[in-house]
């Protein structure tokens, strides 16, 4: 046998151990599966947040655009997957036009889509419910018993993956948190703030998809990544910190430094704990840099206008700024949410992004689900 024989099978599933996002790895997951079974038209990711109880589009691995992009509803209000996540089993369904009468919206845009058959898969991670994979077909009567012996493998594949990518973002908040306790430092703010910040910002991502573009990998990046922000914070004294009247013009600039000093942080995190390759780190470094930029040129570090601050950071700004006003806090009481808006258009424009700023305040409804769902609480 010669050196080419000898290393003539190729490995299908050597992308896992590749560098790459976890966009790029789904896709070539898709590649492989249909190399198997080349009926399988789509594999997508719809993940869940058990504080809103709102299952929302994540990522799919098809060329095409997705029926169900920024698609986000209520587990209760899909029946057919609440029965999925009830009996913890998954769900085959081959003939798709005859489920529930397409009565759900979801189910309606797959059917639109063309696609005759899927397989569901319900993903969970210590028993803890994450999410769906679906597996989708243009062709009826595909999902054989023998087809799903071969998908389960390339399901739980594709879950570790997504699990792993959540894991991965969640080790970053561990690591601040642990920072701060070993260092005796502690940033005022609540953990509900950060949960209910980095849902705004999600809120408001979705809402400028459009006009910007923006896929659900994006959007679900902002949103895991805006609770650290304020990673820089943990270099900064508790003199200066945690000094509860106002700061000296020295103390300010010292304070100020915390957004640069996050984007290094980060850095020295991820190559810490291994994690080069986590998905959109430009996005965390943009987020935790530039927050503090003000469209008109008067934020830091680096004093940016307008487009030239990153949309992600636009985004978490307003967010942050409006948790901010609608919270108590040892020197004030919460706004309420007409009087917050109010000031966040009296801010745009000047400090804030006006984009950023009309998606919040027109989409009052779910800001005001998120207050209702995220109460207070503290780190402890």
């Amino acid at each position: 046998m010669d050196d080419d024989e000898r290393f003539a099978h190729e490995d299908a599933l050597a992308f896992l151990g590749e560098a790459g996002s976890l966009q790029q790895r789904l896709v070539a997951a898709h590649a492989a599966a249909r190399q198997q079974l080349p009926f399988v038209a789509r594999i997508a990711v719809a993940l869940y947040d058990p504080e809103t109880s709102v299952l929302r589009t994540f990522i799919h691995s098809s060329k095409e655009a997705s029926p169900l992009e920024h698609y986000e509803a209520l587990l209760d209000d899909a029946p057919s997957l609440h029965e999925v996540l009830a009996r913890r089993r998954p769900r085959v369904i081959n003939k798709l036009l005859t489920i529930e009468d397409g009565a759900q919206e979801h189910t309606r845009r797959i059917g639109r889509a063309g696609f005759a058959a899927s397989y569901t898969l319900p993903v969970f991670n210590a028993g803890a419910f994450v999410g769906f994979l679906f597996f989708n077909s243009y062709e009826k009567d595909v999902f054989t018993e023998q087809a799903l012996q071969t998908l389960d493998l390339f399901g739980h594949l594709i879950a570790l993956m997504v699990i792993r990518e959540i894991s991965t973002t969640e080790t970053l908040g561990a690591a601040l948190k642990s920072a701060g306790r070993l260092t005796h430092l502690r940033d005022p703010e609540t953990g509900s703030h950060l949960d209910r910040m980095s849902r705004y910002s999600r809120v408001i991502a979705r809402a400028l998809a459009g006009r910007y573009e923006l896929d659900d990998d994006y959007i679900e990046h902002v949103f895991m990544f805006a609770p650290l922000h304020d990673i820089g914070k943990i270099a900064i004294p508790d003199s200066i910190l945690l000094k509860p009247g106002a700061l000296t013009d020295d103390e300010m600039r010292v304070m100020q430094t915390h957004a640069a000093k996050g984007a290094r942080i980060i850095d020295e995190l991820l190559a810490d704990f291994g994690l080069d390759q986590i998905s959109h780190v430009e996005v965390l470094r943009n987020i935790a840099a530039s927050h503090h930029e003000a469209v008109n040129g008067t934020g830091y570090p680096e004093g940016r206008r307008g487009a030239g601050i990153p949309l992600e950071a636009r985004i978490v700004a307003v967010a942050d700024v409006f948790d901010a006003l609608t919270s108590v806090r040892p020197y004030k009481d919460a706004w309420s949410i007409d009087d917050a808006f109010a000031m966040l258009e009296r801010m745009a424009g000047e400090k804030l992004d006006r984009d950023c700023v009309d998606a919040l305040i027109d989409r009052r409804d779910e800001v005001e689900a998120i207050i209702i769902a995220v109460a207070e609480n503290s780190y402890g």
